[in-house]
C-alpha cells in the first residue's frame, strides 16, 4: 500500500531530482504538513502522505490508548452503481453480496480464475444499488471488466473523496465531543450519512486497519481541513495524535492485517506463481463462500479444498528476544520451512511478533520453528538465530474494538 520515498514534498517538486510524476497532496496536507516535525515523507498512491510525524512511540500509544488520526485520502475508492451492481459485486467478491445490507460494510477478497488473490477490500452497500470499494491498488480496468454485460456503472472517486482514519480506544468519546452522537454509535462494520456542526455532509464508516476500536471519517475535499480542525480542538482529552505509517504499520501487524506487497503479490502483477496466494492461503477462508452460484476464481478455489487447501499458509509467530524477525527464514529441523513477511516488537503484548508464509505441514498452531535473522550491525550485518511459536496472526483483538 505504501512505498517509501525518502524526500520531502517540496523536494518531491524539485527541478534537481531525476523528473518523474509530481506527487499530490490530500486535502488535509496543509495540517500534516504543519504538524510534521520529523519531515518524514512517503508516496502512496501519487500522493505525499506522512511516514512519522515526530516520535513512533507516541504515535503507537495514541492509537492503544486514546485517539489517533491517520490520512487515507490516498486509498483508492471505487463507486459501482446500476441496477446491476449488487450482481457485479457479487460476482467480483467471494463473499455473499446479497447478504450485505444498506449501511453495512463487508471486508473480502476478490480473486482471477486461478482462485489467486488479485487484492482485498472493504465494500460498503450504501443502497440497494450503489456501492463503494476502498482498496489499495488501481483496480478501475478489473471492476470494469467485472460489470461487463451489466446494467451498472464503475467509476473511480479516488479524489473525490478525502479521509480520515480516527482510531483508538476513545475515539468513540472524541465523536460524541465535536456533535456526532449519531456515528459514535454505528455498530462494527456500519456506515451512515451524517453532517458535521457545520452542516457538512459527511460519511461514517466503523472501519479501520488497526485492531482496535475506530472510525474512518469521508468528506467533500473543500471540508476536509474543518473536518481534521474540528477533532483537533476536542482532541486534548482523548490524546488525539496525527500517525503516520510507521505506527500503522506495527498495529496492524498486532492485529494481523495482511498488506499487499508485503504478505503477498496482487495476482495481476506477480512475476513468479510462488509471489500469489489464494483466499484460504492468506487466512481467509471465513471470507470465501463456495455455496455462491458464480465467482471469479470459483472452481479453483473448489479444486484447492478437494486437494485438502493450499500448499503455503500464512501464520502469526511469537518469536523469542526482541530483535524484530524482519524478512527472517524459518527453518524445521534444518529443512527450510518459509519466510516472514512482517515483523516488529508489541509494546502493549511486550512480545516479539511477526506474520510468516509457512508450508501447510508447518502451520499448526504451537509448532516451533527456527528463525534465522539478520540485520544491520554498525556497517555490518548480524545475525541471531530465535526460537518461533507459531500461533494466531490476531495477536491484539480487544474487546471493545466491537463494543
Amino acid at each position: 500500500m505504501i512505498e517509501s520515498l525518502d524526500m520531502t514534498p517540496q523536494q518531491t517538486q524539485s527541478p534537481l531530482l531525476p523528473r518523474g510524476p509530481t506527487l499530490k497532496r490530500s486535502p488535509f496536507h496543509p495540517r500534516l504538513a504543519a504538524l510534521n516535525l520529523a519531515n518524514a515523507w512517503e508516496a502512496w498512491q501519487g500522493y505525499t502522505t506522512a511516514s512519522l510525524f515526530y516520535e513512533l512511540e507516541d504515535e503507537y500509544f495514541a492509537v492503544r490508548t486514546g485517539s489517533s488520526l491517520y490520512d487515507v485520502s490516498p486509498m483508492l475508492k471505487y463507486r459501482i452503481h446500476g441496477p446491476d451492481a449488487e450482481a457485479v459485486v457479487d460476482r467480483l467478491v467471494t463473499k455473499r453480496i446479497d447478504r450485505l445490507k444498506p449501511g453495512r460494510v463487508a471486508y473480502a477478497p476478490w480473486c482471477d480464475g486461478k482462485g489467486r488473490v488479485v487484492e482485498e477490500g472493504t465494500i460498503f452497500r450504501l443502497s440497494e444499488s450503489e456501492f463503494r470499494i476502498n482498496c489499495a491498488e488501481h483496480q478501475l480496468a478489473w471492476f470494469e471488466d467485472a460489470a461487463w454485460g451489466f446494467d451498472a456503472r464503475v467509476e473511480e472517486v479516488t479524489d473525490e473523496i478525502a479521509g480520515l482514519a480516527l482510531q483508538g480506544p476513545m475515539s468513540k468519546e472524541l465523536l460524541r465531543r465535536v456533535g456526532l452522537d449519531e456515528a459514535a454509535a454505528l455498530p462494527f462494520f456500519g456506515v451512515g450519512d451524517f453532517k458535521t456542526a457545520e452542516g457538512a455532509p459527511l460519511t461514517v464508516s466503523r472501519t479501520g486497519f488497526t485492531g482496535d476500536l475506530g472510525y474512518e471519517l469521508w468528506v467533500a475535499p473543500d471540508r476536509a481541513l474543518d473536518l481534521w480542525d474540528a477533532l483537533m480542538a476536542e482532541g486534548e482529552e482523548t490524546y488525539l495524535r496525527p500517525i503516520g505509517s510507521k505506527a500503522l504499520d506495527r498495529v496492524r501487524i498486532e492485529a494481523g492485517h495482511i498488506l499487499i506487497n508485503v504478505e503477498f503479490v496482487g495476482a495481476r502483477h506477480a512475476i513468479r506463481e510462488s509471489q500469489t496466494r489464494t483466499p484460504a492461503g492468506l487466512g481467509l477462508d471465513w471470507a470465501v463462500d463456495l455455496s455462491k452460484d458464480h465467482f471469479t476464481g470459483k472452481r479453483a478455489l473448489v479444486a484447492e479444498r478437494e486437494r485438502g487447501g493450499p500448499k503455503k499458509r500464512l501464520v502469526g509467530l511469537d518469536v523469542t528476544g526482541r530483535k524484530p524477525a524482519i524478512g527472517a527464514y524459518l527453518y524445521r529441523r534444518g529443512k527450510e520451512a518459509g519466510q516472514v513477511t512482517s515483523a516488529c516488537w508489541s509494546p502493549i503484548l511486550k512480545k516479539n511478533i511477526a506474520l510468516a508464509t509457512v508450508d501447510a505441514a508447518y502451520a499448526s498452531e504451537g509448532t516451533i520453528l527456527d528463525a534465522e535473522i539478520y540485520y544491520l550491525k554498525e556497517i555490518t550485518q548480524g545475525k541471531v538465530d530465535a526460537a518461533a511459536r507459531v500461533v494466531s496472526p490476531r495477536f491484539y483483538q480487544p474487546a471493545h474494538r466491537r463494543g
